[in-house]
């Protein structure tokens, strides 16, 4: 029974467990995606349920009573434990009371875990359904203290300390923002300042982020008395069902306003174009992402503003090629050169050095110039290697007496 009662919870919040992810808003390059702000002042949020299904008493277990205090918990379960130990008690039943009763006792002990067996019963505590080959798949594990405190908050209407208590929340933070930002490949290298404007949410200065037209009351909601939400509670053959729905006359706030700010229509908050000034580090790379902390959304009622995400872009440069702090290059010598060495100039990231090509260097060659490579992120002072491929240079046509030394060279071979 206890099973199937789980898995009658399992199956009511499945469409819940597959929901596809918020996702947060975000700015794509100097195009802002936010939408404008509009009127009604507050979105409605869904109905919620919950359910109170009490397979084993876990009070009964330890004989104390729903109402006990901690010490009296703890009383219980030593007493019950003296009994069922199975170290004292040699039944077959005594490991299994023994259980229940630990089980019992681990709930109830936590002021967390003892709320939520209060407000959800046993399934509200449950830390899987099925086990491991159950429903919902192999190896999925489903987390009903999860599901129903992201659900309906973990409070609110049940029967533990939070019932009839307006649920507190703390501050809110904005939502995160993105920026695709494309760079040269000299920044991206050692480093430079970018400005870039963005389109984000701030406080609105006028109520100070409430909403709330200065000057103008607030008062307790008299329908819900400050919770937000209204109860009904329908008997079923699987239990009680508890449901908690939206109170229409504050629209789930707890609050009702005589008039909101006619700046932000009663959001709090307002949409503004903001130029940010980037600081690009030495050594980023194509793909980077940087972080500008409190340049998001600002929250709602106050609450902390997101952060800004600059993806970094890095331009190609048809010099050379970097892998890391790494920096690859070509340079092409005559056949001559190749072959009887010679001193040529070769440009690197910060400039130009002058390298030795030896005698006899084959094509392809890769020569190593310690540290003129790209500096390290997170240490400029450490820089890689610039390694150089050396293309060796074939004339299609040769004049006369040109040909005639390669000639003589050849027969000189023989």
């Amino acid at each position: 029974m206890r099973l199937l009662l789980l898995f009658a919870l399992v199956a009511l919040s499945q469409s819940f467990l597959f929901a596809p992810p918020r996702i947060q808003r975000s700015v794509a390059s100097s195009k802002s995606l936010h939408k404008p702000l509009t009127a009604p002042h507050i979105i409605l949020p869904s109905s919620r349920q919950s359910f109170v299904l009490y397979a084993n008493d876990f009070y009964a277990q330890l004989g104390v009573s729903r109402s006990a205090s901690e010490g009296e918990i703890k009383s219980g379960f030593r007493k019950m434990a003296r009994k069922w130990h199975p170290d004292v008690n040699p039944s077959d039943e005594a490991k299994e009371e023994f259980q229940k009763i630990s089980r019992a006792y681990e709930v109830l002990s936590d002021p967390s875990m003892r709320q939520r067996y209060d407000q959800f019963g046993e399934a509200g505590v449950s830390t899987s359904a099925a086990g491991g080959g159950g429903y919902g798949g192999p190896g999925m594990e489903v987390d009903l203290g999860d599901i129903f405190d992201s659900f309906f908050g973990g409070g609110g209407g049940g029967r533990g300390p939070g019932a009839g208590r307006q649920r507190q929340r703390g501050p809110v933070a904005g939502d995160d923002l993105r920026f695709d930002l494309e760079v040269d490949f000299q920044t991206a290298v050692f480093g430079g300042e970018e400005k870039v404007r963005i389109r984000h949410l701030e406080k609105c200065e006028t109520c100070t982020g409430s909403g709330v037209k200065p000057g103008s009351q607030v008062r307790t909601c008299g329908t819900c008395g400050g919770t937000g939400v209204v109860m009904a509670v329908t008997r079923t053959p699987l239990g009680n069902f508890q449901t908690q729905q939206t109170c229409t006359s504050c629209r789930g706030t707890g609050q009702t306003v005589d008039e909101y700010c006619g700046t932000c229509s009663g959001q709090g908050l307002v949409q503004k174009t903001k130029q940010v000034k980037i600081s690009i580090p030495a050594g980023v790379e194509d793909g980077n992402k940087l972080r500008v902390r409190g340049e998001g959304d600002a929250g709602p009622k106050g609450g902390p503003s997101g952060d800004l995400y600059i993806f970094l872009k890095v331009k190609p440069d048809k010099r050379f090629r970097r892998e890391g702090p790494e920096i690859y290059s070509d340079v092409t010598v005559s056949y001559v050169d190749a072959i009887l060495g010679a001193s040529v100039k070769v440009p690197v990231v910060d400039g130009e050095v002058e390298i030795k090509i030896p005698p006899g260097t084959q094509p392809k060659q890769v020569m190593r110039i310690k540290g003129k490579g790209a500096p390290r992120l997170g240490n400029a002072q450490q820089r890689g290697d610039h390694y150089v491929t050396v293309n060796i240079e074939i004339p299609k046509t040769i004049s006369d007496k040109e040909k005639a030394l390669v000639e003589s060279l050849r027969d000189l071979k023989k």
